[in-house]
């Protein structure tokens, strides 16, 4: 990789003792010969991301490779061109190009440097102004004697902080079209800061977007695939250009909102490490499952008492539904949530009112599975093959029911997407219907069902008792996928950020408690308690190999149940985008246009971030690459829509603005 900005983080201290971040994990690749846009508001970070490239500034965490080296100071193979122009007033054109080449290139023959130096001033077209001063010159010129003097040194990396600002339309876009002749003639990498959407466009081949500071971070990165060369009129005339355009103006529009709902905020949303908590009784929804292990270790290890929270009532519900219910109500003050419930709740999923929903870490990763009759592995179903060809002829006299636990579900998400990668259409080909979870091994044992959904220790129940087998855990469509998360309402956070703030921290010691393997029979023996379910149903996969039934061997699967290890807490955005793509994708929500904006509300990264710093651990979000799920199909989290639309089965799409405020 030519450029490789890895993990940058950017603090600024404050008179006050205190501190500024100014950009927040910032990962970005950039491949030599590629143009770069930066664009955002004012105060998001652009030019301080162009001077760190530029060894102006240094990186307070992570650091900017370039060609495997590290940037740690200025150097002659990046040269920035500034907004101001930066030349010297008593020097001509060619004296001020001079300076730049007789430094660089000391050791080479005068002739040699004359050379570079006339050649420079022709390629940008001042040969007749040659010998004027700047005084002498219009404010095109001295730009174009600022670009000529960066190219001469021939860097490998040409930085622009708003090379253009200051200029007139007419003669800004003429320096456009002549700097994009230039670095298609050099083959100049290039990076550039810009408030300028139409020049973005033009110029670039990837738009980088960063959200609004402090801790500005990228939001959106998007690829320009206009043909080169490019001659402006032709530019605006491409069927593609004005959809580029409408993506990037939503982006700042969304941002702006974001700006314009923190500045009217009466009580900021804070989370501080050591204040009085504004209430000490909290009330904690869960579904009695495996993966309710962190609520139920952070009452009883003493956790949530360790942060001054004095009563905690954890609530058993009977459904999802009820607990999305009562969170909104207010009874819970927060709860264990499928992953895909704090998005739909706060998208106004269902006829419900928008509430906006704040999910400050993940529970649990994995832990659940696709598990049928033994009925149908008698008749020769073992896999998703198997599956498909019998729902097409006439192995099964009837349309198939699973059970599943909740239409928002990780459950419901990863099934449907399981069945449609095989052409099963899971809303025609089969019923899918909503069963709480412990109601699924007596729906199945009676037949009324023929499989469910669902996470432990249902499965093992169904296996033990002879009457169901695993044919698809959730390792084998999406190893490590966001299972439960913590949910509060994004009001309560704002009444409580103290308490708030206690409750992310226990719990998050919790999770950290639970994927300690000394811990595990203890806790398999605190669960059989709150779950009331006798140890052996909670073991496998827990403690020791899971069993799939079907006559198949027990096997070892290290991460079917995910607390804590490899990061597991960061309630990752990209994670989220996906989850909102198949939501639309069945048609339960909208896709909203701002994703951004949705996914800044309601996955807290800061809140999981600062959580995290406060107890001394490592946190940071992974990298925004695309990623796959078992069939191979690329989920790019910079194209959503693109993907959404490649689905083999969707229905239609809804795109749209949805409004929180």
């Amino acid at each position: 990789m030519f450029v490789q900005i890895d993990h940058v983080d950017k603090v600024f201290p404050l008179a006050n003792g205190g501190k500024y971040v100014a950009l927040k994990n910032i990962e970005l690749e950039i491949h030599e010969g590629e143009f770069i846009s930066l664009i955002g508001h004012s105060g998001c970070g652009k030019s301080t991301l162009l001077n760190m490239i530029a060894g102006l500034d240094r990186a307070t965490a992570g650091g900017v490779i370039l060609e495997g080296r590290e940037i740690t100071e200025p150097g002659p193979d990046r040269m920035v061109v500034f907004q101001n122009y930066s030349l010297l007033p008593w020097l001509s054109v060619r004296e001020n190009i001079a300076l730049a080449v007789d430094e660089v290139y000391s050791k080479q023959p005068q002739g040699e440097r004359r050379s570079i130096i006339e050649h420079h001033i022709e390629l940008v077209g001042l040969t007749n102004a040659a010998k004027k001063r700047p005084s002498e010159l219009s404010g095109g010129m001295k730009q174009r004697v600022a670009i000529a003097r960066a190219l001469a040194i021939r860097p490998k990396l040409l930085l622009l902080d708003e090379p253009f600002g200051a200029l007139d339309a007419l003669t800004r876009g003429g320096l456009q079209e002549q700097l994009m002749h230039i670095c298609e003639e050099s083959r100049v990498t290039a990076v550039m800061v810009t408030h300028d959407v139409d020049e973005a466009l033009l110029l670039s081949d990837r738009v980088v977007m960063l959200t609004n500071g402090p801790e500005s971070q990228i939001g959106q990165i998007l690829t320009v695939d206009l043909p080169r060369p490019r001659r402006r009129m032709e530019v605006v005339k491409h069927p593609d250009y004005y959809p580029m355009r409408s993506e990037i103006i939503n982006f700042l529009n969304q941002q702006k909102r974001v700006k314009q709902r923190q500045a009217n905020k009466s009580t900021p949303i804070l989370v501080p490490q050591t204040k009085k908590l504004e209430q000490t009784t909290v009330n904690i929804g869960y579904i009695p499952l495996t993966d309710a292990a962190p609520l139920i270790i952070a009452k009883e290890k003493g956790f949530f008492a360790k942060y001054g929270i004095e009563q905690v009532n954890l609530l058993p519900e009977a459904n999802w539904d009820a607990i999305a219910d009562r969170v909104v109500g207010g009874e819970l003050h927060a709860a264990q949530m499928v992953t895909g419930l704090p998005l739909a709740l706060t998208l106004g999923m269902k006829g419900r009112s928008v509430t906006p929903i704040s999910v400050p870490l993940v529970l649990s990763r994995n832990g659940n599975a696709i598990t049928l009759s033994t009925q149908l592995y008698q008749k020769g179903i073992r896999t998703l093959q198997n599956l498909n060809a019998a729902i097409r002829t006439t192995i099964i006299e009837r349309k198939l029911t699973i059970g599943i636990v909740h239409e928002c579900s990780m459950h419901n998400l990863m099934l449907r997407y399981w069945l449609a990668s095989a052409g099963i259409d899971p809303d025609t080909d089969l019923d899918l219907v909503v069963i709480p979870p412990p109601e699924m091994v007596d729906r199945l044992r009676s037949g009324e069902i023929d499989g469910f959904c669902v996470g432990e220790p249902w499965n093992t129940v169904a296996i033990q008792a002879g009457i169901g087998f695993v044919i698809a855990t959730d390792l084998d469509i999406w190893a490590g996928n966001p299972e439960k998360v913590l949910g509060f309402t994004e009001a309560w956070v704002q009444q409580h950020p103290n308490t708030h703030s206690a409750i992310v921290r226990a719990v998050l010691e919790a999770c950290e408690y639970c994927d300690e393997p000394r811990h595990r029979k203890e806790i398999l023996a605190l669960l059989s308690q709150h779950l009331n379910i006798a140890p052996k149903y909670i073991q496998p996969g827990l403690i020791g190999p899971f069993d799939r039934g079907g006559n198949t061997l027990p096997e070892v699967l290290p991460r079917y149940h995910q607390f804590h290890v490899e990061n597991a807490n960061c309630p990752r955005r990209v994670e989220g985008l996906w989850i909102l793509t198949q939501l639309a994708r069945w048609g339960m929500t909208p896709f909203p246009k701002n994703h951004i904006e949705i996914l800044s509300r309601v996955r807290r990264v800061d809140h999981f971030l600062t959580a995290c710093e406060q107890l001394g651990y490592i946190g940071i979000e992974p990298d925004r690459d695309p990623f796959q799920l078992f069939d191979g199909q690329v989920f790019n989290p910079d194209e959503p829509i693109d993907y959404l639309r490649n689905q083999p089965i969707h229905r239609e799409l809804e795109v749209r603005n949805v409004e929180l405020d």
